[in-house]
């Protein structure tokens, strides 16, 4: 019995890496349920085939997101005011923005309490590297900055650089979050997948908020490095806080 199990994982395990190869990285996989109607094989089994192709580096797996197409986390240090756009395109990949909404709107309360303003420009995009998207992001602005700008401009250009004003910097609160259906829609992942959420407050040189943004990472394509420029006898992050 022991010898027909070991065989067939890896009969399921062959075929799944054929697939695995020929898939975009970030890919979700059937669940192991489905798996295991598909091969007419127990979920043991077919956790001991993809455990097979994990040790191969060819997949991962997530709690709460199931199992993919493994790749290469993307990373953005923390520490200077900049874009993942830039550090992408450093690393060699093609940086992509796709535009989904361009409008302006009466704010959400968060929103007008930060800007205080009563209409603002609310632009949300699409982020994506190497053609696959990675971030949905949401930006709002106040309605006599906004109007300076175009679709064409937001789509092109990072806001830093659309407002041609002088930033000073920017407060940025990262948490988790899960997919909602449109937002999973969106990034190519299951409803209710885990997410990095980023929220910021950009100021001017005066230190007025000028920009509030909200980032949804995927949570198994990125990864965010804090860099500590010595060591302290605590070396745990500056800001982290328990969340009630």
């Amino acid at each position: 019995m022991g010898a027909m199990r070991r065989i067939r994982y890896q009969e399921i395990a062959e075929e799944l890496r054929e697939r695995v190869l020929a898939a975009a990285g970030g890919t979700v996989l059937p669940s192991e349920s489905e798996l295991s109607g598909e091969f007419q094989a127990s979920r043991v089994t077919v956790r001991r085939a993809l455990e097979t192709l994990r040790d191969e580096g060819l997949v991962a797996a997530r709690q709460g997101f199931g199992w993919f197409v493994a790749t290469e986390p993307l990373r953005q240090h923390l520490g200077t005011l900049g874009t993942i756009e830039a550090q992408l395109e450093g690393s060699g990949k093609l940086a992509e923005r796709r535009i989904e909404e361009f409008e302006f709107v009466a704010p959400t309360a968060r929103v007008r309490s930060i800007l205080r303003c009563d209409e603002v420009l609310r632009v949300k995009r699409v982020n994506l590297a190497d053609g696959e998207p990675f971030a949905v992001v949401t930006v709002w602005c106040p309605a006599e900055l906004g109007r300076r700008l175009s679709r064409d401009d937001v789509e092109r250009t990072p806001f830093y650089e659309s407002l041609d004003i002088e930033l000073r910097g920017a407060t940025q609160t990262i948490g988790a979050d899960s997919a909602e259906p449109r937002d999973a829609a969106l990034l190519g992942v299951p409803v209710g997948s885990p997410l990095l959420r980023c929220q910021r407050v950009t100021t001017d040189r005066s230190g007025e908020p000028v920009l509030v943004s909200e980032h949804l990472f995927a949570a198994h394509r990125t990864e965010f490095v804090v860099d500590l420029p010595q060591a302290e006898p605590s070396m745990t992050p500056e800001g982290l806080r328990l969340v009630d």
